[in-house]
């Protein structure tokens, strides 16, 4: 495949790519599209969630054609593989994003297409186990960064330009095909995506580019020269993304958290609480991530040694330590602790009711005068009343005597000489 032929290719799959984007677009942002009866999303929100399927569509058409024209002779199979393989990922996202699928069945689909890249490519049994496992890992890595406005858009941009640049260096333009289109198809999908988000790449684009880099990576470092150094220049380009994942996995660890359930704890979004705008962490991320593809590129191209890889790499870790320390997670609810004022009113609140009950009962003591004993005739007391004054025969109120210190006996014979 000529240069020409590569160019002609981008043109094509940018043309409509932007054209169906904006068909897509239009759809969405229509006021009258009723909202789904039954609590489910509105028809808009579906379509902005679906709009990576027009990238997709793009991309996948452009190099399909290309294919059947026969831009890639040398590597018919190898690319026919690539393209089968992200075609199915890709219909795979795009049934999660109608309906959520489990994450094991999704793995196994990823895991079968990267198989068949693998077997079309003729790779040898050894290499074919890591590079299956690679695609797996990369494509999950970059669909995470899938949680922002035009972050994987401006970052697999990065990624496909250098990998573009590394299959034209390696003198292998066939592999260079798909990530012509791939790069063509998120340029004119990126104004669309980028904050505030009319179309959103979602679980097909996302997994679909994901897929494309991953595998275009592991064809281009199979098929390099012996003399280049591909095993350390060629992962490189996929530092961020798997940086995302390892910030992601050790923040979940520290936190006792689930690493399968997806918050608020990506890299823009620490970007986010240190007041870096949504377009600003678009940005730097994808200024992050030119570094090591850059260093990667010219690693590949000899032009630098491979230890100077070791310089984004470690700034890299860097970053990754520096994230760590921006809190992701709120606060976990607990009840209210008691304070000292609470705790002393609450003591001291115990010893009034009892001063209290004390003078009470001191004072019932008090005011209880013994009655002497009722005579005939006296009535007795109704459940539940305090006892009435004893009376004498004749039905006078009998007085009690003075405290005069009295055994009982001696007042009661005095009370009875007085009456």
């Amino acid at each position: 495949m000529n240069v020409l032929g590569i160019i002609a290719s981008g043109v094509a799959a940018l043309f409509i790519t932007v054209a169906l984007a904006k068909s897509a677009r239009r759809v969405a942002l229509r006021p009258h599209i009723p909202n789904e009866p039954g609590g489910r999303a509105p028809r808009a929100e579906v379509l902005r969630r679906t709009g990576g399927a027009t990238a997709v569509l793009a991309v996948g058409t452009v190099t399909g054609v290309a294919l059947w024209l026969g831009a890639a002779d040398d590597a018919a199979g190898s690319v026919g593989g690539l393209l089968a393989g992200a075609g199915i990922v890709a219909v795979l996202g795009l049934v999660h994003d109608l309906k959520p699928l489990w994450t094991a069945l999704r793995l196994g689909a990823q895991t079968a297409a990267a198989i068949l890249v693998v077997c079309l490519a003729g790779l040898p049994p050894a290499a074919g186990v890591l590079a299956a496992l690679w695609i797996v890992l990369v494509t999950n890595a970059f669909a995470l960064l899938d949680h922002a406005d035009g972050l994987l858009t401006a970052v697999g941009l990065v990624t496909a330009a250098g990998l573009l640049a590394c299959a034209l260096v390696g003198g292998d333009p066939a592999l260079a095909l798909l990530p012509t289109t791939l790069v063509a198809g998120l340029a004119g999908f990126l104004l669309h995506t980028w904050h505030p988000a009319r179309l959103r790449l979602g679980a097909t684009g996302a997994q679909f580019t994901g897929f494309a880099l991953a595998a275009s990576g592991a064809l281009i470092l199979g098929a390099a020269p012996s003399g280049r150094a591909a095993w350390a220049a060629l992962p490189a380009l996929a530092t961020v993304a798997l940086a995302d994942s390892a910030l992601v996995l050790v923040s979940r660890r520290r936190a006792a958290r689930s690493p399968l359930r997806d918050t608020d704890d990506h890299i823009a979004h620490r970007l986010r609480r240190v007041r870096v705008t949504v377009p600003g962490a678009a940005v730097l991320t994808a200024l992050w991530a030119a570094v090591p593809v850059a260093t990667g590129t010219l690693v590949y191209a000899e032009l630098l040694h491979p230890a100077f890889l070791l310089l984004p790499l470690a700034g890299t870790a860097a970053a990754v330590f520096a994230l760590l320390r921006i809190p992701a997670y709120g606060s976990p609810r607990t009840a209210p602790p008691r304070t000292g004022c609470s705790r002393t009113a609450s003591s001291g609140a115990a010893p009034s009711r009892t001063a209290a009950a004390r003078r009470a009962q001191a004072s019932g003591v008090g005011a209880a005068i013994p009655a002497a004993a009722s005579a005939p005739g006296a009535k007795a007391s109704a459940p539940g009343q305090g006892a009435p004054a004893a009376r004498t025969a004749a039905g006078h109120p009998t007085v009690p005597p003075p405290p005069t210190g009295r055994p009982p006996a001696e007042a009661a014979t005095a009370a009875a000489e007085r009456g």
